[in-house]
């Protein structure tokens, strides 16, 4: 199990894409959370075996439609005690 943060940067708010992230990690089979960052930015954490987690970063890198990614930062962060994915308030 592991945990990855990814700060995801571009035209990412205001096109469904926490939403869209949600029903995504949802199909992968992952937990953690998205949230949109007072900056412009959305920010996520994914948990979940390797797989999994390469496989929702690669959807993060691309958005759903309507999202125009630039960049995706990603860091390891250690894992937490979640069973779901959340959407988040704005940090």
């Amino acid at each position: 199990m592991i945990r990855r943060r990814a700060i995801v940067t571009g035209g990412v708010q205001g096109v469904g894409f926490r939403w869209s992230a949600r029903e995504a990690a949802q199909r992968i089979g992952v937990s953690g959370w998205a949230r949109n960052r007072l900056d412009g930015t959305v920010e996520a954490e994914v948990q979940g075996d390797q797989d999994q987690v390469d496989r929702m970063l690669d959807w993060l890198r691309t958005g759903p439609p309507g999202a125009s990614v630039d960049s995706v930062t990603v860091t390891d962060v250690p894992t937490q005690d979640d069973d779901a994915f959340r959407i988040r308030t704005t940090s």
